[in-house]
Formats: C-alpha cells, structure tokens, sequence
C-alpha cells in the first residue's frame, strides 16, 4: 500500500458533457483533474457554475504547445484564471489548481494563486529535455507539488526522469514524474510506490487526455497501483511493441488471484543493451525496480540470450528465450512457447506423427514451432519472406525452406497444417493483412495463428470462409504464460482466472 493519488482526467466540449464525466470519475478517482481546455469558450462559463464535487478537482487550462487542446494566449489563459478567481459561486480553496511553467513566472499578476493548491507543470512533447534538474529546480518547489510530463520514446528515455523522483524523495518534496506514450508507462504504474504524489488515469479506454495514460479501471484493478510498494516484485514484458499485448491481464490477474504482492508492467524497449545495462543488471544499471522476471517477445528472443547467465535445455535447442527469471543476481532463460504452442495444437489435432505442417515465418515464435512440430514427428516445412533468415532457420533444423512465392498449390496437396507464425493480422497496421486467402487455403485440414489480438483474425476469417477447422493464439498464450507464472512462482498458475481477464481484455 502506498499514499498516492490517482487522478483521473477529464475532457469534453461542452460544460453539461464534462460535468457528466466529472461525476462518473466520482466513483473512482482520488482527484479529477477538469480539463477546461477542451470547451469551447463560450461554455467555459457554464462550467464555473457547476465545479463542485465530492472528490478533489484539479483545475486545468492546457495549452497545445504543453499537450492540451487550446490556442489560447497565455493572456487568454491569464483571463480565464482570473474569471476564475473572481467567480463567487466557486469555493476555491476546495479546488486544485494547475499552473504551466509559463504561468509560474507571471505569479504577481495571479497573486491569489498563493492562497491555492497548485501543481506546477511543465509538458515536454518533442521527448526528455537536456538538463531535467534545472527543470526540476524551477518546477518543484517547497510547499508546492512538481509535475514533470515528457515524451519517452524507449524505456531508457525514463531514467532521468525517474532519478527526478528519488531526489524530490531525499529531499522531502512532492512530485509527479510522467513517461508519456508507450515507454513510459511502467511511470505511471510504479510511481506511487516509489513516493510519487500522484499518478494520472483515463476514465476509460479511449478517452485519454495524454499518451499513454491507462484507463483508471485498469490502474486500479488490473495493476492495483494503490496497493503496490517499494518491495513488489516487478515483472513486465520486454517487446519493441507492448501496446497490443494482453500479458499484462493475464499476469496480474494470476498475481492478484494468488495474493501476490507482484505487478506486470509494459515494458517498450528498442535499445535492449541500454535497458540491460541501465536498468537491469546489478552492476551498471542506475535505477532499481525490484524486477524478478520478463516476458520477452518479438524482436528480442534471441538477442536477449547473450545477458543471461544459463538457459533449458529447450531454449538452447530452439535458440529463442521468451522467459526470464531472476534470482539471486542471476538470468535464466526459458522457452514456454513450444510447449505452449504444442499443446493446444495437440489438443486441436490431435496426433502429430507423420502430418505435413508449413510454419509461416522465421522469428523466435517459428523457432518454437519448429523445435516443438519436430518433437512430436511432424514433417516441417518453413515458408518466409527473408530468404537469407529463413534459410538460414531451416538450416538449424535440417527442414525444407520455401518463398510464399514457390509453395505450390493448391496448398493441401502439401499439407495439412498452416501454421501463421508471423505477426501479420495483430491488432494495428497490420491486423487487415492474412499469409493467404480463403481460395488457397481449401482442403487444408487445420489452419493455426498465433496471433491472439484480435481473436478472430484476418487469416481465421478467410479459413473459416474456406471451410477450414481455425484456432487462434489465445489457449497458447494462456498455456505458455502459465508456464510462465510455475517458473517465477514456484506455484500452479491459476489458469481459470487468467482465462478470464484475457477474455475481458478482448471482449470475446
């Protein structure tokens, strides 16, 4: 358990719209932050006359240049406030109120602001200024609390930041330190338990007011930041791209499920020698986290090999980890993916001896699919677009390689089983796109994608509309991520409620 607040933002055009979502976040905010930027000017007024709740509100008038919604001057801004200040409805020593760095510096003229809980902010978009104690000097102070907002475009952006909590710690100050967009979520998470004043959430997916901010169901209930501690056991996942992945529900619901005082954050790294070297390993790294373990996907299964210390044996033969486990000061590595994957295969199939399986891609997923299709019998045959990497794979394990462009066709008089180990069909850029298309999929006995978000993909619907049997990634994310949960843990994996937050997640 820790003190800090979560604040959830709000924003809308009109004064009726907001004070609608004012009182919705009612229920799950410890403070509301008011967005007034979002209104159109002349509902601003409107708003005044309602502000008023049972919670504490945060007033803020953000400008675009700081990431709000506004071209307003900052005489323009300087006039709302004083509106504000002048208004005799408002009990404004009830109400929070935000003050941009700009603002701070015109305190004489907004004199009354002394008498007023004010965070002093300042929004950084463009990524992590030069010389983030001088900001910090300037924003954080001895009686008010300091935000500092800043784009962070890899995990490693975070570190200064980070340091700017530990400082204000030491010397008795209050601040709020946010990571915007993807990498910088963990900040978010982790802040209150590391003396953070407070962390800021979205009423619901959707309806963010900043990059990266997490619905307050989910900050709630999914990572029970309030609950969190400087001794939690960190776990996260450690991918290029953590915006689509589910692994943090199913892991926290498994935490939460078994009484753990553990959380699984998203963790977006592109430079993995940067994130190892600073924020890992005991020796070098400059921040600490209490991580115990990672979930490690595409494109760092085998790149992450080099820094652990022993892998299993099926690590070894596949040449991918998607498991770390931390003890002691020491990196083990695992592969959870072929049991994963073969198993639900198994239990869709059945029997695996002698059947023709084509294994579409050549990354750490195909590698798993390969070494596991293999040890069952299977006859595989690995079809990629990288020649030079997917030859080199069906080399490893002595299989027969093939271009999308040479298999023949019809496909079935081939193989049995298609299996889509490419990211191809995952929510996002992609999630219109299929290895194949309903007329050269006929025949095929079973069609398999790993891909679990969406759960019916591009690639199941053509299979469908072919009249092929299609399972999707979902029962191989869950079973490999049980594995996973026995490997941190030591325990049996609470498999049912996992199930069960993945599917929430999903809305399947």
């Amino acid at each position: 358990m820790n003190n800090g607040k979560i604040c959830v933002s709000v924003s809308a055009e009109t004064a009726d719209e907001l004070i609608k979502l004012l009182r919705r976040a009612e229920e799950f905010a410890d403070v509301i932050e008011v967005r007034l930027d979002g209104l159109k000017p002349d509902q601003v007024g409107h708003a005044f006359d309602q502000l008023q709740s049972e919670k504490t509100i945060l007033l803020t008038i953000r400008p675009k240049a700081q990431g709000g919604k506004t071209d307003y001057t900052i005489q323009d801004r300087m006039s709302l406030w004083t509106s504000y200040a002048m208004h005799k409805r408002i009990d404004h020593k009830a109400i929070w109120i935000d003050q941009e760095t700009d603002l701070i510096l015109k305190k004489d003229l907004l004199f009354w602001v002394e008498d007023c809980f004010v965070v002093r902010s300042q929004h950084d978009l463009e990524g992590m200024p030069d010389e983030l104690n001088k900001v910090y000097d300037r924003i954080v102070s001895e009686t008010e609390v300091g935000k500092i907002a800043v784009q962070a475009n890899d995990i490693t952006d975070t570190i200064g930041l980070w340091n700017l909590l530990k400082r204000a710690n030491d010397e008795g100050k209050r601040i709020i330190p946010i990571a915007m967009g993807e990498a910088g979520k963990w900040t978010r998470i982790l802040g209150p338990a590391h003396g953070a004043f407070m962390t800021y959430a979205a009423l619901e997916t959707g309806g963010e007011t900043a990059p990266g901010q997490i619905s307050v169901e989910d900050m709630a209930d999914v990572f029970r930041v309030k609950e969190l501690d400087e001794n939690t056991s960190v776990y996260g996942i450690v991918a290029g791209n953590t915006s689509y992945s589910v692994s943090p529900w199913i892991h926290n619901a498994a935490f939460k499920s078994a009484g753990l005082n553990s959380v699984f954050v998203p963790l977006q790294v592109a430079d993995l020698d940067g994130f190892f070297t600073r924020m890992v390993l005991s020796a070098t790294r400059v921040i600490e986290l209490n991580f115990k373990g990672f979930s490690v996907t595409n494109p760092h299964k085998q790149a992450i090999i080099p820094y652990l210390d022993q892998i299993d044996e099926t690590a070894a033969r596949i040449g991918a980890v998607n498991t770390v486990k931390i003890e002691d000061g020491k990196f083990y590595g695992y592969n959870t993916d072929a049991p994963g994957f073969i198993t639900s295969l198994k239990h869709a199939y059945g029997d695996l001896s002698g059947v023709r399986v084509a294994v579409y891609g050549a990354g750490g997923a195909a590698r798993a699919c390969i070494y596991s299709l293999q040890q069952e019998g299977a006859v595989v045959t690995l079809v990629a677009r990288n020649e030079e990497k997917g030859r080199s794979l069906a080399g490893e394990f002595e299989i027969e390689f093939l271009t999308p462009s040479s298999v023949r066709h019809p496909l079935a008089d081939d193989f049995d089983i298609i299996v889509n180990a490419t990211p191809l069909g995952t929510a996002g850029s992609s999630v219109n796109f299929a290895i194949l298309e309903a007329d050269q999929l006929r025949g095929i006995k079973l069609v398999y994608d790993l891909v679990y978000n969406p759960s019916e993909t591009t690639l199941i619907r053509e299979a469908i509309a072919a009249g092929v049997p299609a399972i999707g990634g979902l029962e191989m994310l869950l079973a490999q991520g049980a594995k996973q949960f026995e490997i941190w843990t030591g325990s049996d994996a609470p498999v049912d409620a996992m199930r069960t937050a993945v599917r929430k997640r999903l809305q399947i």
